[in-house]
């Protein structure tokens, strides 16, 4: 991967972390009502597999994801990316929603990046 800074590497942890915590909200929420969960199951698999391949790949932590997890990952990543451009160009210049989108899209095209490159 091309030279990225702390600070970038930290912000997409902690944006991944964030949308982790997200996800769970939502299928907990979903569970509950009794709504269709397989979508957000899917994303939320996704982003357990890109933080733990950035945190493999920044920080040498083992991963257990099998090269199809990966390309499975990959591919609901990818999948995700216009949704949040979308939210992104619609958001407030200097608003947090925007600035929290922007660390969003960087995070998911550094996982897809990294799992290109593994």
């Amino acid at each position: 991967m091309e030279n990225i800074s702390e600070a970038d590497k930290f912000e997409s942890l902690k944006s991944l972390q964030s949308t982790i915590n997200k996800l769970e909200n939502a299928l907990s929420q979903m569970t509950q009502s009794g709504a269709n969960t397989t979508l957000v199951k899917k994303r939320l698999n996704a982003v357990y597999i890109g933080l733990a391949i950035l945190e493999n790949v920044w920080n040498q932590k083992p991963h257990l994801y099998t090269q199809k997890d990966l390309v499975e990952a990959r591919d609901v990543l990818l999948g995700l990316t216009p949704s949040v451009e979308n939210s992104y160009m619609k958001s407030k210049p200097g608003s947090p929603q925007k600035t929290l989108l922007e660390r969003r899209l960087k995070a998911l095209r550094l996982v897809v990046q990294a799992i290109d490159e593994l």
